[in-house]
């Protein structure tokens, strides 16, 4: 014959195991389903996204929509990604700091490491990641394209 308290310990158990599954199997379940309803959101903002990007691309002229946490992140920098950036532009690094509005010596020293731009300099950068060949070509027609620094007049 078992043990009355080994008999009362395992009913205990028992009922008290299936009192806090009642209390824990609805929480799991609206936590599964509100999982679910975030991986839903989650697509669909990059499907949106990705719309926005489109259509941005297709009006000539417009920049890149700047979102409020775009404009809060810091922009990576490095120069292996400097010198892949022009080089798919297909530029000089004169013509790439016409563009930026600085030296090609600066951009020489910035894709070697031996310095690093600074921030206005910085965004200047993340804005030209996205454009193309043939804006980058545009750009460099304009006469401000160069900064505003025509030489020395004598």
């Amino acid at each position: 014959m078992p043990n009355i308290g080994t008999v009362l310990r395992e009913e205990i158990t028992r009922l008290s195991r299936k009192e806090s599954r009642s209390q824990v199997d609805p929480t799991r379940r609206a936590c599964a389903q509100q999982r679910k309803e975030i991986a839903v959101l989650k697509r669909q903002v990059a499907q949106l996204e990705r719309q926005v990007s489109l259509l941005a691309r297709r009006v000539p002229g417009t920049p890149p929509a700047v979102t409020s946490e775009s404009a809060d992140k810091r922009v990576r920098f490095t120069a292996k990604g400097l010198r892949a950036q022009r080089n798919r532009l297909g530029l000089s690094a004169a013509d790439f700091g016409r563009l930026l509005g600085v030296s090609a010596q600066s951009i020489y020293n910035w894709e070697r490491e031996e310095a690093h731009p600074r921030g206005a300099q910085l965004s200047k950068l993340a804005a030209m990641r996205g454009i193309g060949k043939r804006e980058a070509a545009q750009r460099l027609q304009r006469p401000s394209a160069t900064g505003g620094k025509t030489g020395r007049t004598t």
